[in-house]
This record gives C-alpha cells, structure tokens and sequence, in this order.
C-alpha cells in the first residue's frame, strides 16, 4: 500500500506544469480561484493541517498569523525572491523551514524594468491613451515629445542579480551604467561601470534611476523628497523591486512639478491597491506587480518551491532556505 501523500496547502493556483506535479505528489486543500488573504490562510491550515503551505508575496505571514498555524507544519515556500511579506523570526522561532525562490526570475524582472524604462521615457502611457481615443489628429513636431534612452547615464540601485542583469540589457543602448551597492563588485561584474559608495553621491549624476534591492526595515522609505532632488530636474524613475522603498507621497509631488519627468512603477505601497493619485498622473507607466510574469519564469519558480518542500518533507536540505 502507498503511503499517503503530503498534505499541501497552496494560498494561489500555480502554472498547469506546477499543478500537475502537485496533484501528482500531494493531496491539496481545495484550490483557490483568487489569491487567499492571511484570514483565509490560517483559517484552511487548521482545517487542513498541512504539513506544507505555499505563497507568494502578495499573501503575508505575521506573527499572529504564525503563532495560529497547526503543528503540522513543516515548511512554508514562497514563490518569490523578497521575503519581506512574511515574518522570518516568527516562522523558524516555530522551528517551520522557510524557502524563496531567488536566480530564476533574474532575467523577467530585468526585462520588465528595461520595459518600464523604454516606457516611461517614451511617453507610453499617454500614448497608449491617446491611441484609445481614436488619436483623431496629427501632432506637431513639438508636442507629446519623450526623452531618447540611447547614450543617457543609468543609475542602479542595487547591484544583485537583477541590478547586473538590467546594467547588461542597458548597454546595449548605449547607455553609461553606475550603481550604488552595499560592496562594490569585482571588475568582472561591473563591466566598467562607475561606483558610488552611497546613492546620495551618485543621484546627481543619473538621467534614469532604477531600484533593484530588497525592501528591509532600513530601506523603508529611502527614496524620499530629499532623495528625489538630488536627480537631475526632468530624470526619469524606475521601481520594479518593492514599492516600500519610496515615500510615494514625495514621488507624487516630484511628478507633479517636473522634478521627475515620468516614472515606471511595477510595484506600490498598498498592493494590489495603489494610491490612485499616482495611478492617474499621466506620466506614469503602471503594470500590477508582474516583474516575474511569464510562463517559463513562474513555472520555474514554482517548480523551485516544489523541490524545497519535498526536500523539507525528507528531512533534506533545502535547495534556496531563508535563514535568519
């Protein structure tokens, strides 16, 4: 006789190659339609008492959530690289493995912020609306004009996998690349890219500025009114990595009186609903947090966070485990 499979609690439908592994090698709780909130979570973990539970960022795990999780659980895994929506402390302190995602959504991410690059330059935003109108007339040669990517000087901040990543989709414009990084890299990594040892020397420098680091209790909010003056008037910002690194209240006011040409924003503060006065600024080019949103990525992060559970569930080490 077969032994019973693991139990699985999944808090959002997964890609049809990562579902079909797990209808394959675990008995799951009933699958959500639309992405579970933490009351809901907790709420089928006690029901269910899985020995394994998978999220992704857009579903946090407090404390309070945690200390209401059964004890049958093993291994909470995380579709994402960030780990900022759960409460690591809280997770292991109940001796429960913890497991992200990290490397397999390097090249999307970078994708989607050259994207959101090209389109907040460009003006893609007010072109797209003016489109929907039915345009309806011709432009004068002055008018609805954007600014030229090519040759402009980039500003990483963030030099990780994804930092490196857009830095190498970014040359091929021609573009001057500098970053500020916690390290400096070797000259292997940085391609002759130009280091500064903090953002506040390098911002002066930047016609694009572009975030790629992690969201933590001291980067809450870096990106403020102070941060955004020291740009160049008429700079362009990107933000695809969290939107807890910047005081939106500052961006809106900097996009307002031409301080910050246009922004590119793939991530918010309040997800999945973003302050609308920074959603109807017509210089700003929005998508909803899909940095990783292709089906070889996701079914390649999904499938990541299949192989730490079941490493979890042997008693193995994990492949990506979140340590304190």
């Amino acid at each position: 006789m077969a032994p019973p499979r693991p139990r699985l609690l999944l808090g959002q439908r997964q890609t049809p190659a990562v579902m079909a592994r797990l209808q394959k090698d675990f008995t799951l709780f009933a699958i959500p339609e639309t992405q579970m909130t933490p009351t809901e979570l907790v709420a089928a973990a006690r029901e269910f008492a899985p020995e394994a539970i998978m999220v992704s960022s857009p579903l946090p795990i407090r404390a309070a959530d945690v200390a209401q999780l059964p004890p049958s659980v093993r291994v909470i895994a995380t579709v994402s690289v960030g780990t900022d929506h759960l409460d690591i402390p809280a997770i292991l302190g109940r001796g429960i493995a913890l497991s992200n995602t990290p490397d397999v959504l390097t090249d999307c991410n970078a994708d989607l912020a050259l994207m959101l690059i090209l389109a907040a330059s460009r003006r893609a935003a007010e072109y797209r609306d003016l489109m929907k109108q039915g345009w309806g007339r011709g432009l004068a040669m002055d008018e609805m004009l954007g600014v030229r990517v090519t040759g402009k000087t980039l500003g990483i901040i963030g030099m990780g996998r994804i930092g490196r990543a857009v830095a190498q989709r970014a040359r091929g414009f021609g573009m001057k690349i500098l970053y500020s990084n916690r390290r400096r890299l070797g000259a292997e990594d940085e391609h002759g890219a130009q280091y500064f040892a903090t953002p506040e020397e390098m911002l002066p420098h930047c016609d694009i500025l572009s975030l790629h680091l992690p969201a933590s209790a001291a980067s809450d909010g870096m990106i403020n009114a102070r941060m955004l003056a020291l740009l160049p008037r008429g700079a362009i910002f990107v933000n695809a990595a969290r939107g807890a690194l910047v005081d939106e209240q500052a961006l809106i006011a900097a996009l307002r009186d031409g301080q910050i040409a246009a922004a590119g924003l793939d991530v918010f503060r309040n997800e999945p609903t973003p302050d609308r006065r920074l959603l109807d600024l017509p210089n700003v080019f929005a998508t909803p947090h899909v940095g990783s949103a292709t089906m070889e990525t996701r079914t390649d992060m999904g499938m990541l966070a299949v192989d730490n559970i079941e490493a979890a569930l042997a008693n193995r080490p994990l492949p990506t485990p979140v340590t304190a």
